[in-house]
């Protein structure tokens, strides 16, 4: 067994998006290449309606999935085809865009804490213009984990053994094998994650501090985790102890050109090209 240990630390920089909703936002400094098949993290969220009630009205993508979890508050989805859904506290909703799809992510409260994440994740060259397809997965219908130290960890894909048995994520049957886990720690305790070796690993601290792999790593920070086939997390760190949340993301890295435009994401300057001409002629989606 190899311990993975931190190759680098992102911290997440203040943006905003969509209607003007303020966000944090972690990307690579070498862009989209840097993280493979994972591209961007935004991390929104707020108590002042006016940082968020404006939300993302209708924008198109094409070719890559993109990861909504809600930690608090709810978000209603629609799509130019007719599909809609309220994503809720707890909720996820793994959207593939695929060929193109444009739909709009609007807040249902205009008070009280809203707070989410959304992860983008590249599809492979062969399935970028496949149909678009959603993943709705409410809060009751993802596994949980309750370890005898407190520890809770919350399966959204891939898979995690808590000793006992081995619970399945809710997100199944994609193509760069994800393993997408909220894991939290209260103070004092730690958890051992078998991640897959050869696949690229992240964990993104969104509530307190934690050490990963024995190195301290703050909230809105990103550690970038070199190879091997486990990673330890714990909160017995620092001065400012206190429980800790963190999502542990896990994929096969595909090794193909990319090329990034906006909300488009492909493999050649020439199909940016075309999705935006597609796009412009009212093609995109069709």
């Amino acid at each position: 067994m190899k311990a993975r240990t931190i190759e680098r630390i992102l911290t997440a920089a203040p943006a905003s998006d969509g209607g003007g909703v303020k966000l944090y936002r972690i990307v690579a400094p070498d862009g989209m290449r840097g993280l493979d098949p994972f591209l961007m993290l935004d991390d929104f969220g707020s108590d002042q309606a006016d940082d968020y009630i404006a939300g993302f009205p209708p924008h198109p993508h094409r070719g890559f999935e993109t990861v909504t979890y809600m930690l608090e508050g709810r978000m209603l989805h629609e799509d130019h085809l007719g599909h809609r859904g309220l994503l809720e506290s707890g909720g996820v909703q793994w959207m593939t865009a695929g060929r193109g799809v444009i739909h709009s992510e609007m807040p249902q409260q205009e008070a009280g804490r809203m707070r989410g994440m959304q992860l983008w994740v590249n599809l492979p060259a062969a399935e970028k213009m496949k149909d678009p397809a959603y993943r709705h997965l409410p809060a009751e219908e993802i596994p949980v984990a309750t370890l005898p130290n407190g520890v809770s960890v919350k399966v959204v894909a891939g898979s995690f053994s808590d000793g006992q048995r081995r619970l399945q994520g809710a997100a199944q049957g994609i193509s760069t094998s994800p393993l997408y886990l909220d894991v939290r720690i209260p103070l004092g305790a730690s958890l051992e994650v078998q991640v897959e070796p050869g696949h690229r690993t992240l964990v993104y601290v969104h509530h307190g501090q934690l050490a990963v792999a024995g190195e301290p790593v703050a909230a809105r920070q990103m550690a970038i985790l070199t190879d091997g086939d486990s990673v330890r997390l714990e909160t017995d760190v620092g001065a400012e102890r206190e429980p800790a949340g963190a999502l542990v993301l896990a994929a096969r890295p595909l090794g193909e050109p990319i090329a990034h435009y906006g909300p488009f994401v492909m493999t050649t300057r020439e199909e940016i090209r075309q999705a935006i001409a597609d796009y412009e002629s009212g093609r995109l989606a069709a």
